[in-house]
């Protein structure tokens, strides 16, 4: 593909080339059309393409997917704001370039943003072959202390204030996320008493909220960008942040990194499989010192995040179950398994409070 090529040659899903570079060139002066398309992948399903202009210069456009979209689902209002909020304040996001509200220019909303470098690391081959065993301690502190650095922001300051209620986060997602299980349970032939006493348990043990910060919703290195030094280059995929409980996103960060060398309970394929990283433990402890939130019941917000995991992927099982969605290439078993495996985590973080 190569930006010689008429309009009727370049082609993007979702996209009306001619119309979105117009509204392009009308609304930024930051890259000049016509543009290279490039499909980039992961993201949500979200319709993302780098573009680049004849100089090089290059950007990232983001629309969500074709076709009908559940309720809150692909929300481009909402990372636009995140990353229009954050990037003033110094945190690592991609550098905010247009938001188009216009229906009219391709069907969708959609927002353009710079082009940031690194790479994500979606698992430990990744990690093998991308961070040296001298810098994955290097790693890890980066990318604690830039959630720590999120977690401190005050939503007000930074023009986000109404992106969510602030109050009871956790209590408020239990319940959602309970109804769930309850909800999946005819289609998805499958229960389990350990989901049932667990929302009890977090119900009557939940700790006081330490503050309202804004929430990732799924901080994980996937959704990292590392530079070749090892450290966060940029932080991505903002659709499901809101306001909430800093040590409940901090949970779901830490549930996936090894408790102890050689942690049998690790899934052996994650980013975190490897050798020469610091332990969970540690890494709570540096973002308590950064945030000054205390840590003592980690367990607690990592065992919330594991029974959470298992309704939410008992509510997907349901609904391949129930043929409203293609099994075809679907490892049900797995997905099943995984409802089990969360349910069991959920069960190992009780018994170490207690």
């Amino acid at each position: 593909m190569n930006t010689n090529q008429n309009d009727k040659e370049r082609t993007a899903e979702g996209y009306d080339i001619p119309a979105v570079e117009a509204w392009i060139a009308a609304n930024s002066a930051y890259l000049t059309p016509p543009f290279t398309w490039v499909r980039l992948e992961g993201g949500h399903s979200n319709l993302t393409y780098r573009l680049e202009d004849k100089t090089g210069k290059q950007a990232v456009i983001r629309r969500p997917p074709t076709g009908e979209l559940l309720p809150k689902a692909h929300d481009m209002n909402r990372e636009w704001s995140l990353i229009a909020g954050l990037s003033p304040t110094g945190f690592p996001v991609p550098e905010p370039i247009g938001f188009c509200e216009d229906l009219s220019v391709t069907g969708a909303l959609f927002y353009v943003m710079g082009f940031s470098r690194g790479r994500p690391l979606f698992n430990n081959e990744d990690t093998l072959a991308w961070v040296p065993v001298d810098q994955r301690a290097t790693l890890a502190y980066s990318f604690i202390d830039t959630l720590a650095d999120l977690h401190v922001l005050d939503p007000d300051a930074v023009g986000l204030g109404s992106l969510g209620k602030k109050e009871d986060y956790i209590g408020r997602q239990i319940k959602a996320w309970y109804r769930s299980w309850e909800s999946s349970i005819e289609f998805a032939q499958l229960d389990d008493p350990r989901a049932h006493e667990f929302k009890a348990f977090f119900l009557a043990n939940q700790p006081a909220q330490v503050t309202a910060s804004v929430v990732h919703g799924d901080y994980y290195l996937h959704n990292c960008l590392f530079s070749e030094a090892s450290k966060v280059s940029a932080v991505l995929d903002w659709e499901l942040a809101t306001l909430g409980d800093p040590l409940a996103d901090l949970g779901y960060t830490l549930r996936a990194w090894p408790e102890i060398d050689d942690d049998p309970f690790l899934e052996p394929t994650a980013p975190t499989a490897v050798s020469g990283l610091p332990l969970r433990g540690e890494l709570a402890q540096r973002y308590s010192e950064r945030t000054g939130f205390p840590v003592d019941l980690l367990d607690y917000y990592v065992g919330f995040n594991h029974w959470k995991t298992a309704a939410i992927l008992h509510g997907v099982y349901a609904r391949y179950q129930a043929g409203q969605k293609s099994s075809e290439g679907v490892d049900l078993e797995a997905l099943k398994d995984g409802i089990l495996k969360g349910l069991a985590g959920a069960e190992r973080a009780i018994l170490r409070l207690q």
